[in-house]
């Protein structure tokens, strides 16, 4: 077969004389066999130096792709531990100390990772998780675990997170649900707009006849600042669809995740 798909006979059988048996393999008996097939035809390269066929260039462009994502992340843990380290020397700490010496680093790699979500897809994290079925009671994931970033004070907010839709033919992987969760969460956030993304996503992604988003949160900005209030909770929800036009369906949904 060439590049383009098509079947090359040239390649594939070969007519010899008896006298070529010795030397090609051919049997007098049963006639002519098969001659080896290039290398690089039976694994799908197009010839030519070693990775530079269809599969060695996709294997190129990967491998690049990574390359340069870790040059990425590299360049941003720098800028960002350079500006922790100026942080540390503002408020009086002394950089040397044995406790300090790394710290900068570890707190750019933190805060990478807590901020995760603006390099994540949907389509990404869903990877074709979503499944015909005719189901179409209430499906409620509940109490899924909740970790962000106050915008406003860049100190975490935490709490739980419950789920719920009405299916229209489609349901989608329960573990999906939580990712979802975090792709929104590993951000700078409100908890308003982030219970709101949350549904929207689902809205978007499973085309339900409802969705409903209910969040219960500590922020550290109320227990370590300001007020200090240690015992505070803040609770948010978003009703689409049925769960807000229905108020039968809310309140089930609302009585579900009741701890």
């Amino acid at each position: 077969m060439d590049c383009n798909g098509s079947v090359d006979h040239r390649f594939r059988f070969s007519s010899h004389t008896e006298n070529d048996s010795l030397d090609n393999g051919y049997n007098a008996t049963t006639g002519p066999s098969e001659t080896a097939v290039p290398k690089s035809r039976l694994s799908g390269d197009c010839g030519g130096p070693a990775g530079t066929g269809v599969n060695g260039r996709a294997s190129v462009v990967a491998k690049e792709a990574v390359n340069k994502n870790e040059k990425d992340d590299k360049d941003k843990v720098k800028e960002l531990a350079d500006t922790y380290a100026h942080m540390l020397n503002v408020v009086g700490e002394d950089l040397e100390r044995p406790g300090l010496l790394k710290t900068p680093e570890r707190a750019a790699k933190a805060m990478l990772f807590f901020t995760k979500g603006y390099h994540e897809k949907l389509e990404d994290v869903l990877n074709d998780a979503i499944f015909e079925e005719h189901h179409d009671g209430m499906v409620v994931v509940r109490d899924i675990e909740m970790f962000s970033m106050c915008e406003h004070h860049l100190v975490p907010f935490y709490g739980k997170v419950s789920v719920g839709y009405l299916p229209r033919n489609k349901i989608i992987g329960l573990s999906k649900v939580a990712r979802i969760v975090e792709i929104f969460s590993r951000r700078l956030q409100v908890q308003e707009r982030l219970t709101k993304q949350i549904a929207t996503a689902l809205m978007d992604v499973l085309q339900p006849t409802g969705v409903a988003v209910v969040i219960d949160a500590t922020h550290l900005c109320m227990v370590m600042r300001g007020v200090q209030q240690t015992q505070s909770r803040t609770t948010t929800s978003t009703m689409l669809g049925e769960f807000r036009k229905d108020p039968k369906t809310r309140e089930e949904f609302l009585r579900l995740i009741k701890p």
